[in-house]
Formats: C-alpha cells, structure tokens, sequence
C-alpha cells in the first residue's frame, strides 16, 4: 500500500510518501514531483515508516545531524541510482561538486570522462530530497545552482547543516545542470 502525508517544515509544505516497508519520497509543494491536487489525496493513517520520517525531519530541521536512518527504496535508472549511492555519502554539513561526482564514476568505469551535466541530470530526478542530499552538491567554481525545490530552499538546508559557504557561490538561477 502507498501512504502519502504531509510534513509542514521550513521549506513549506512537504509530502512523505512510503509503502509499509520503505520512504520512496520526500518531495516539495511547488516542485516539478509534487503531485497535481487530483492525485494528491493523503492517507488517513501513519505507518512506522512515517513517524520515523518525522522524527527524523523534526531532528534534521533542529538544526542536528539525525543519529537514525530511515529505509529508502530508491526508484530510477541504474545510473540514477549510481549517482544517489554517492550522494548518500556526502558527509553532513559538506559539500562535493557534479564534477567531483562525474570524476569518480568515471574513475570506477575505468573511462577517461563522465559528463558533470549527466550527474546534475541524476541528481534532479531525486525524489527524496533531504534523505538523499542531492542539496550538498554545488556547481563549477563553487555556484550553488540546480535543486527541484528551488535555489533558496537549497540554500536553506545547507544553512540548516552549517555548510562552508565561504566555498559556495550563490546563483539565484533554478536551471538544472
């Protein structure tokens, strides 16, 4: 069974969705996965899995590193989901770039390049922002670019982390890279 329920936070409104066993999104209203209203009828029930997920999200925006995981089914192509395993080891309150990322799965491919756009690409269709910090990755040079709920709210959980912003330029563009 699918559950969706809302989650009020600092970057609005946002919407959980899980089966019984794993969160398979975390998604901002306003944003390109946000569900149209026609398909946005939330459960009238909780399961473990979202109450963990609050929980989690209650501790995360407190400003603290949460000290539990929530279960992820991540739901995308192979390199999508290569792309998220990586992003899923960006330390708290740390930033890498799409170019960093390119440059190590072109290291395990043995390859000589892989494209720092295809990355930003994989990284766009997260649908479990926050949990997957796809937030933690920044462009060329330091520019803060390409988040799905937009430039500010990236630059919101990344002042939530305590981010370096000594490293990030801030671009006020939404464009995906």
């Amino acid at each position: 069974m699918e559950y969706k329920c809302s989650y009020t936070s600092p970057l609005g409104e946002l919407l959980l969705v899980a089966n019984d066993e794993f969160l398979t999104g975390i998604l901002v209203k306003g944003s390109k996965f946000f569900p149209q209203s026609r398909d946005m009828e939330l459960s009238e029930s909780e399961p473990e899995i979202i109450q963990r997920t609050k929980m989690w999200l209650d501790i995360y925006f407190d400003g603290k590193e949460p000290d539990f995981t929530i279960p992820i089914k991540m739901e995308g192509t192979a390199f999508q989901k290569e792309v998220w395993e990586i992003l899923l080891t960006i330390p708290y309150g740390r930033v890498t770039s799409y170019g960093e990322i390119a440059s190590l799965i072109a290291k395990r491919r043995g390859i000589n390049r892989m494209s720092a756009r295809a990355v930003g690409a994989a990284a766009g269709k997260n649908k479990i922002l926050i949990l997957i910090p796809c937030h933690r990755v920044i462009g060329e040079n330091g520019k803060l670019t390409g988040f799905a709920g937009g430039i500010d709210k990236k630059e919101l959980l990344l002042e939530i982390e305590k981010a370096d912003f000594n490293i990030i330029r801030i671009s006020r563009s939404n464009e995906i890279i």
